[in-house]
């Protein structure tokens, strides 16, 4: 036997029920060669042993089975987010607590640009914590009134832009475009709502996009996995589907100290091919890896918006308590009445399909898709995934579960919007069972969680603490009977995530044969506060073997 290293640790956590825990890993190349006792792995033949991690915790690495690579391309621009957040270099942006403190910020920002007619983009705005009147163009015209200002906001499914902007891509009233917000007096009053209408700032959402999908932006991506613990990270409808936005990745990742595995998904959204073109060209790229830390395999469908930005689909009674102005109703992202013809063409190509359904009405429109495509075309273990399932009822889970379906939950929105989703968007009864890892766990349906990054900060070990706490940002604790163990908690961060993806074979848990993928944690998830998940410390991760340490960048 070639010689092989072994991790002491102060516990090693597999994730393997058939042996939960063990004092040391045994690692030869990239592959797990055995866990166990380290008197006993010592027995095995020529090794080394790394004391390096003599003091951590090794668990499996958190796979992280929604986010987006713009994660590392988002700091290119200003951030104007209500929360305190830190940028890739460590430095933490206060939060913008009103509408005076976002003015301030692009105003300074905006003083320091020497082009005048250069777009001043920003991002992280979240009009639902700003008191008093909503935030739109007019308040960014206090900024510039003749430099384009485009603001995207938290949830990435709305924009405030200023009325330069609207002038410079003549968006008016008279455009069919649905999302273009009207003011009392019948004009655009600044807020494009959904893909359609926020594509009409087209200068602006060039310079975003040019900036989100470069290679610095990709290796910025794999550091925040890195440093939170991440192993293997999910571009869930972030990459053009082009030969250039394809070779980017192929050659980030062909690096060996690029430190994660990426898993890329196919997008209606991020490609002028058709379905069955985009299904064969994922088949293509599956079946043929470039190397280990590129994968292929899934698509992303988008059917509806977001739930703080009064734009998803929700059954009656609809909104709680909505802004004036809106519908009484969310947005069709994409029409109900192509769901299933989209879902067959991937379906019948063996592919998994993770569709993004905030409000219930949606995920109503996607498992009935589902299911009409399962009597179609029967397959067994497709894995189709609802993504998001903030609203999903206990009848759609208890459908979802006979229909062999997934669920991948944002628990995040607990803290970070659960407050709101009370007094706002959907009242106190139906905030309650939000995001229902409870309620999918007990009627059996496979199920994850994830960060939706940038939209809340990558980190397992957050979305962890909101799953079992169920905490909001003023401390309530939002649907206690909807509480999950650490267990089964950490189960979702990493088995269970690699199930979805349908690499569960290759990752998810450390035994014999598997990656050598691994967190490296300071503290063991079973044995502190739950209330303390959340603040664990991270030393970084092996991937491969390799070990990659947190905000070492080279």
């Amino acid at each position: 036997m070639s010689e092989f290293t072994i991790y002491p640790a102060r516990r090693v956590i597999t994730m393997n029920p058939g042996l939960p825990s063990a004092e040391a890993v045994a690692v030869q190349g990239d592959r797990i060669l055995g866990v166990g006792d380290l008197a006993e792995l010592q027995t095995w033949g020529d090794h080394t042993v790394d004391e390096s991690f003599r003091d951590h915790v090794i668990t499996p690495g958190f796979i992280e089975a929604h986010s987006h690579s713009m994660t590392g391309g988002m700091w290119t621009f200003t951030y104007v987010g209500f929360f305190d957040r830190r940028d890739p270099e460590g430095t933490i942006w206060a939060g913008c607590k009103s509408i005076d403190e976002v003015v301030a910020r692009l105003s300074e920002v905006e003083a320091a640009m020497t082009d005048p007619t250069e777009s001043l983009v920003a991002w992280g705005l979240d009009p639902i914590y700003l008191t008093g009147e909503r935030l739109v163009g007019h308040h960014l015209d206090a900024v510039s009134e003749t430099r384009p200002i485009f603001v995207q906001h938290a949830s990435g499914h709305l924009a405030t832009v200023n009325t330069a902007l609207l002038a410079q891509e003549e968006i008016t009233e008279s455009n069919p475009t649905p999302g273009i917000q009207l003011g009392s007096d019948g004009r655009p009053n600044g807020e494009l709502q959904e893909p359609a209408a926020m594509s009409l700032a087209i200068t602006a959402q060039q310079k975003f996009r040019a900036a989100l999908t470069t290679e610095s932006a990709k290796w910025n991506f794999a550091f925040a996995a890195r440093n939170t613990g991440h192993t293997l990270v999910t571009d869930l409808g972030g990459t053009p589907f082009t030969d250039k936005g394809l070779d980017a990745w192929k050659s980030v990742t062909s690096s060996p100290s690029f430190p994660a595995r990426i898993m890329v998904a196919g997008s209606t959204f991020s490609t002028p091919m058709n379905p069955d073109e985009l299904a064969q060209k994922v088949v293509e790229l599956r079946d043929n890896p470039v190397n280990d830390k590129l994968k292929f395999g899934i698509i992303k469908l988008l059917i509806d918006g977001s739930i703080q930005g009064f734009t998803a689909r929700i059954s009656w009674p609809y909104y709680h308590n909505p802004p004036k102005g809106n519908a009484e109703n969310g947005i069709w992202v994409m029409p109900p009445e192509q769901v299933v013809d989209t879902l067959e063409a991937h379906h019948r190509a063996g592919l998994t399909v993770h569709c993004h359904c905030n409000g219930d009405q949606a995920a109503e429109v996607f498992i009935s898709a589902v299911e009409e495509v399962l009597e179609r075309h029967p397959r067994w273990d497709h894995r189709h995934t609802v993504q998001h399932c903030q609203l999903t009822t206990p009848a759609q889970y208890a459908r979802m579960e006979a229909l062999g379906m997934h669920a991948n939950i944002f628990s995040n929105h607990i803290f970070y919007w659960g407050d709101e989703h009370a007094a706002f968007t959907v009242g106190p009864e139906r905030a309650a069972r939000m995001d229902a890892c409870a309620t999918a766990d007990r009627l059996g349906v496979p199920f994850s969680f994830h960060s939706d990054s940038p939209i809340t900060p990558l980190g397992h070990l957050h979305v962890m603490w909101c799953a079992v706490n169920r905490h909001t940002k003023s401390g309530e604790v939002l649907g206690p009977d909807e509480r999950i163990s650490v267990e089964r908690a950490m189960e979702a961060a990493t088995i269970g995530a690699a199930r979805q993806l349908k690499l569960d074979h290759e990752v998810g848990s450390i035994q014999s044969g598997k990656y050598a993928d691994f967190a490296i944690l300071d503290a063991d998830p079973y044995e502190v506060d739950p209330m303390d998940l959340k603040n664990i410390g991270v030393w970084g991760t092996l991937v491969g073997g390799e070990k990659f340490q947190a905000g070492v960048n080279s």
